[in-house]
């Protein structure tokens, strides 16, 4: 199994989400969180005064699959989140060695 942890613009999850879908991803977990990378931020101007938002809003998608779903869901949520310009996101992969359901105490990938 593969833990799939994509950062991505807040705008592109709703195609992000639909193209999932559509290759059989069934859950994942949705975050909204605020960070920067090479970005480094943008001004901004609030009543008067300009100021620098250094820490963006992004939405972190975290998608447990089986290992050969993974180049799959990788290149579809980068195909979906992609706009060609900087902060467009990361995708990051992990290994996830065990996964349990807790209502069943079903093991592995029958839970996913």
């Amino acid at each position: 199994m593969k833990m799939i942890k994509a950062i991505i613009k807040p705008f592109k999850l709703e195609e992000v989400k639909e193209a999932l879908a559509e290759i059989g991803v069934e859950g994942m977990t949705v975050t909204e969180v605020k960070g920067f990378g090479r970005q480094k931020g943008h001004s901004e101007i609030y009543r008067g005064s300009e100021y620098t938002a250094e820490l963006l809003p992004k939405i972190v998608i975290d998608i447990c699959v089986p290992a050969d779903m993974c180049e799959n869901v990788v290149e579809t949520i980068m195909k979906a989140a992609q706009t060609g310009k900087i902060g467009d996101g990361k995708i990051f992969v992990m290994p996830v060695e065990q996964a349990y359901r807790i209502r069943t105490g079903e093991k592995g990938d029958t839970v996913l």
